[in-house]
């Protein structure tokens, strides 16, 4: 897990990286909650998802936002960060320009980011977002969702509202062709304390099967070889 610097717009951004041992393997990108609340790419929801994707043989990139830990700059609003999480997907892609499909992560600030980003990215084919913030900022670009991902939120959050968070997935699931899956983690607050595992399980069981679906998918059936034409 070594440290990795990248160069953005405002200077390094602290980065860690996971590379897959598999050759053409997929890749993800996690972001962190706010970071003038405490967050950092170090914290223990982002360090799950990073290590979930891992065991399922992503190639896996988290870093600190601007003005977090290493990385050079201030806090933007988010439309900074938004560039920072940009230029890490860019080294990601970088690092593997044989990827197959390429999803991205975020908790809380950080799932606001990612969807973002989601929009701007018609490569990203996947998303897991950890308690998006529905009640304090505005998702309404997210039309319509161009990617499958799955949503959690737990029902004891007193920072994140639960029915928000809920309206928000049964607006995207209802768009056509959306696949979102909401998940509701029953004594889950806002950190997942205590309930951490059931999130983890979660995340790793859906990721398992979007994996085996796209798989199946890819695979080239032997008996759909190319019909050859009667000579004359």
């Amino acid at each position: 897990m070594p440290e990795i610097i990248i160069n953005g717009s405002e200077g390094r951004i602290e980065a860690r990286y996971h590379a897959s041992e598999h050759k053409g393997a997929p890749v993800v990108l996690v972001l962190h909650p706010h970071p003038l609340y405490g967050g950092t790419m170090n914290n223990k929801i982002v360090y799950r998802l990073y290590h979930i994707f891992a065991q399922n043989g992503f190639s896996v990139l988290r870093f600190n936002f601007r003005g977090v830990g290493k990385s050079q700059g201030k806090y933007d609003d988010g439309v900074g960060e938004l560039t920072d999480a940009a230029t890490a997907l860019d080294w990601l892609q970088q690092q593997n320009p044989d990827a197959p499909t390429c999803w991205i992560s975020g908790f809380s600030f950080g799932a606001w980011i990612a969807l973002q980003l989601l929009m701007r990215r018609p490569e990203i084919e996947g998303f897991v977002a950890i308690s998006p913030p529905a009640n304090l900022y505005d998702f309404s670009f997210l039309s319509p969702c161009p990617a499958a991902g799955l949503v959690t939120q737990g029902d004891k959050d007193d920072v994140v509202s639960e029915e928000a968070v809920a309206k928000l997935a049964d607006r995207l699931g209802a768009q056509h062709n959306s696949r979102i899956a909401y998940r509701r983690i029953a004594g889950a607050d806002h950190y997942y304390r205590g309930v951490e595992d059931d999130m983890g399980t979660i995340v790793n069981e859906y990721i398992v099967q979007r994996m085996q679906d796209f798989k199946q998918k890819r695979k080239v059936r032997p008996d759909r070889k190319r019909r050859q034409l009667p000579r004359d």
